[in-house]
């Protein structure tokens, strides 16, 4: 099924091709300079079940490297498709095809394989209210194309860096004396920024729902402790959970309650989708 996903900042994805075209290319493709400069066509096969993500980084290393290749996708951007799919085609030139051909793929691989984990931890929760969200674990450099992804895969965006909301653990704590005075530090420093605190026992619970900001993150805590969390906020402020979580635990953990769970290996854990560019046109 495909999501009504906005577009990735053109900026941010030609700069992204920029840097891994100079890169693979550097002075030139001595390889490809070997065929001949004729038009050729090519299709991109998808060898195993996967959400399909990366689209624009995939269809501008090709246009750089040849503004008149045309690209026919099959496929939506986030649709999920069976494996043996065709999920686009493309009519250019040989040389051209074949120079853009492995960093568009490492584009589209990796952001498919964020998508996919994403896609599997959204249906694990389905049914529960609870909200799959990435975490800072990201590719350096490649951050927003991989939050792009965890969208694509039906999950929601945590803070995007340092930048855009502040996030209170224990070192604040230590450093203001209590849970209570670093909010209140926070608060004064940073007024108009979400607010995010982490807290470790039922007790710090307390004073953060008591404080008032706008998520709690509990760390680390039982399943008995999560639903007596989940008791005590009475949705006031949303929970959310991180750590320890992985595909034979994230239902039971939604069960307790929970409004979010993050997951740092939907980025830190890339696993690339198995997809590959043939020249010609496929028999069959």
């Amino acid at each position: 099924m495909s999501l009504d996903l906005a577009p990735p900042p053109a900026d941010i994805v030609a700069a992204d091709v920029a840097r891994a075209l100079e890169e693979d290319i550097g002075r030139g493709d001595v390889t490809a300079a070997l065929l001949p400069d004729i038009p050729d066509t090519a299709y991109l096969l998808c060898k195993e079940s996967a959400v399909v993500c990366g689209r624009p980084w995939f269809d501008a290393c090709h246009r750089r490297v040849d503004p008149d290749v045309v690209i026919a996708w099959h496929v939506a951007e986030g649709d999920r498709v069976r494996a043996g799919t065709v999920v686009a085609t493309l009519e250019g030139r040989a040389r051209a095809l074949v120079t853009g051909e492995r960093a568009a793929l490492n584009f589209l691989q990796t952001l498919s394989g964020t998508a996919t984990i994403t896609a599997d931890y959204v249906e694990a929760v389905r049914g529960t209210g609870t909200r799959i969200l990435d975490t800072r674990k990201t590719i350096p450099g490649l951050r927003i194309a991989q939050k792009y992804a965890v969208r694509a895969g039906g999950g929601e965006n945590h803070r995007m860096g340092l930048y855009d909301a502040v996030m209170l653990k224990e070192n604040h704590v230590r450093a203001a004396g209590s849970l209570a005075g670093a909010i209140r530090n926070a608060r004064q420093a940073q007024p108009a920024l979400p607010l995010i605190v982490e807290v470790e026992t039922l007790d710090q619970l307390d004073e953060a729902l008591e404080e008032g900001c706008a998520r709690i993150l509990i760390d680390e805590f039982s399943s008995a402790d999560r639903r007596e969390a989940v008791r005590r906020a009475a949705g006031r402020i949303p929970l959310e959970v991180s750590g320890g979580v992985d595909l034979h635990t994230v239902r039971a953990i939604a069960e307790d309650g929970v409004d979010y769970i993050s997951i740092g290996g939907l980025t830190k854990h890339v696993r690339a989708i198995d997809l590959s560019m043939k020249l010609g046109r496929r028999a069959g």
